[in-house]
């Protein structure tokens, strides 16, 4: 994870690795350390968020940024404080800038006015 130079984010729990993971882990509320035990307990919360979607959302739902907010506390809201919120860090992966976390509440304002539909 990238963090901006320009402000301090270490005391936000989504910039913080979990102690004794080497700095793989993100900090978490199983006090998980293994990067491979949160990756099958990040995908078994998916696989069971996903079921839940199935009822939650109609075919012809109309999705909102609210909607996607929902959507991310109900699969990462047992494993990470920050599920369900906005982002408050700059990220990057293998080069691959994120959108800038200032700038992801208007841009969700504005997927919400979008055409996109499930």
């Amino acid at each position: 994870m990238k963090q901006s130079g320009r402000y301090r984010t270490s005391d936000l729990p989504e910039a913080q690795f979990e102690p004794g993971s080497r700095g793989r882990v993100l900090l978490n509320l199983k006090g998980i350390k293994s990067k491979r035990e949160m990756d099958r307990v990040e995908a078994e919360a998916h696989i069971r968020a996903l079921r839940d979607f199935l009822f939650l959302f109609s075919r012809n739902h109309r999705f909102s940024s609210a909607d996607i907010v929902k959507m991310h506390r109900i699969w990462l809201g047992g494993i990470y404080e920050w599920a369900g919120k906005y982002r408050q860090v700059n990220i990057s992966k293998g080069g691959f800038t994120f959108a800038v976390a200032a700038q992801i509440p208007g841009l969700m304002e504005e997927f919400g006015k979008g055409p996109l539909r499930s």
